[in-house]
């Protein structure tokens, strides 16, 4: 589909640095740690791939681009354990499948393995296709990728970094009425 619209963004600061947000008219495509400068460049290469011809126009205000940081931040607030932004998933259909598996298999405050993620899919063999459809998830925290752990207890790979991914996990493990986000 070769669609040319605007994809409106921000940045905004969270107790793990900087996250932005990409939205269109119809719903988030991105939430992604770091500045709209550091990511820009990934963020044009993305559009390509998926053939999304637009302008990246900063606008905090746009109704998908507010709700995702109003969200985010109640999240690291303890406020918040589900979020309700809608989702524009651009990948392959396996990609989809396993980014939906996430966000319905994997409660607050527990972790899965690669190998849970795959069977749940029923696909138990697809455990590496399974780790590259993780690796490839565009909305951060908000589709939990960060709850996938290695079948030894191990944490292994997260785009924002395990230190973020441990830090997130930890958040996690306390109880909601805990204290916000430290």
């Amino acid at each position: 589909m070769n669609h040319r619209s605007f994809m409106y963004y921000d940045t905004f600061e969270t107790p793990l640095g900087p996250m932005t947000v990409l939205a269109n008219e119809t719903g988030v495509c991105r939430i992604d740690f770091g500045t709209y400068e550091d990511r820009l460049a990934s963020f044009q290469s993305w559009m390509r791939k998926h053939m999304l011809k637009g302008e990246l126009v900063y606008d905090p205000e746009q109704t998908y681009v507010s709700q995702t940081k109003n969200e985010l931040l109640d999240y690291f607030d303890g406020k918040r354990s589900e979020f309700s932004i809608p989702l524009n998933c651009y990948g392959t259909e396996f990609q989809r499948k396993t980014w939906r598996t996430l966000l319905h298999d994997i409660p607050f405050g527990e972790t899965r393995t690669y190998k849970d993620i795959a069977t749940a899919m029923r696909s138990p063999k697809a455990i590496r296709a399974v780790g590259g459809a993780i690796n490839k998830n565009p909305f951060s925290i908000v589709v939990p990728c960060h709850r996938v752990i290695g079948s030894n207890g191990k944490l292994v790979g997260y785009a924002g970094g395990l230190d973020k991914k441990q830090q997130l996990l930890d958040f996690e493990s306390k109880s909601l009425t805990a204290a916000p986000f430290s």
